[in-house]
């Protein structure tokens, strides 16, 4: 059965098909260019009636004379099947689209990264498929937001595959500030299907993230007093973020931050209060 946490990877990877290409350039080197042709295609990728074979998704990149197939696939757990219908997927994609194919499958857990990653035998001598897996164990981990923001496919499912790690409040902090820097619609849909991908703790935080976010550049209310400038609107939004993330304050601490009248100050308690964890914190 499809979970939510599969069709949340599986969608990260069609969001952006160049963002994509990206993350599959920097961890395989695979010869994609993107500005020359980018499509998403069928995952359909059955010959005949008999026995469907549908892959997670397919990628076409390239011109019509230079054209490279990427097959996505998302697993989450071991499943010896796969090793047929992967080889199904890239042979039928081959035939039906008449280009070169790569198989990638992304494993959140490194237990099933590490079964996928073995060389399939085909029976054939010298024909031996060895899957491109995206795991734990060579996803890098991303805490510096310049970083995030110049490949933000592999930001968001760098975020996946370290769901555990633990430094995974700042790795959803940078990844959360990386989104700033695209177009917000498409931001929102990153940030939904990391949400979806993730479990526990670290979900449980990526949606506090999120919903300070919405608090401070999404809401009316905040977006009003905002775009007036006004201190006190500052102040009101830096209680909302920390209140919808569960910080504690005292009356004192409120009491500064509502009376604090240094615009720059405030600017810089709105960055830190979406990701400080205390009210020493966000004065540090």
């Amino acid at each position: 059965m499809v979970t939510p946490r599969h069709e949340g990877l599986t969608k990260i990877t069609t969001l952006d098909l160049g963002h994509t290409a990206q993350m599959l350039q920097e961890l395989f080197d695979l010869p994609l260019n993107p500005s020359r042709g980018a499509s998403l295609i069928s995952c359909g990728l059955s010959e005949c009636i008999p026995t469907e074979y549908r892959a997670d998704a397919a990628l076409l990149y390239g011109p019509r004379d230079a054209k490279l197939g990427v097959v996505i696939e998302v697993q989450l757990k071991k499943d010896v099947r796969k090793h047929e219908s992967w080889l199904a997927y890239i042979a039928n994609l081959r035939a039906r689209d008449h280009c070169g194919v790569c198989l990638v499958v992304i494993c959140p857990d490194q237990t099933t990264a590490r079964w996928a990653r073995k060389p399939i035998e085909t029976g054939h001598p010298g024909l031996v498929l060895t899957p491109l897996v995206i795991g734990p164990d060579n996803t890098p981990v991303i805490t510096d937001v310049a970083e995030a923001v110049g490949n933000i496919g592999l930001a968001a499912v760098s975020a996946i595959t370290h769901g555990k790690h633990p430094q995974i409040k700042t790795i959803l902090a940078v990844l959360a500030k990386a989104l700033d820097s695209i177009d917000r619609e498409m931001a929102q849909e990153y940030a939904d299907c990391v949400i979806v991908a993730l479990d526990g703790d670290a979900q449980e935080e990526m949606k506090r993230m999120m919903a300070a976010k919405s608090y401070l550049y999404q809401s009316d209310y905040a977006q009003k007093l905002r775009a007036e400038g006004r201190a006190e609107g500052e102040a009101e939004a830096i209680l909302m973020v920390l209140d919808a993330r569960r910080v504690l304050l005292s009356e004192g601490d409120r009491d500064r931050i509502r009376s604090c009248t240094d615009l720059a100050v405030l600017d810089e308690w709105v960055r830190r209060a979406i990701v400080v964890e205390s009210a020493d914190d966000l004065f540090a």
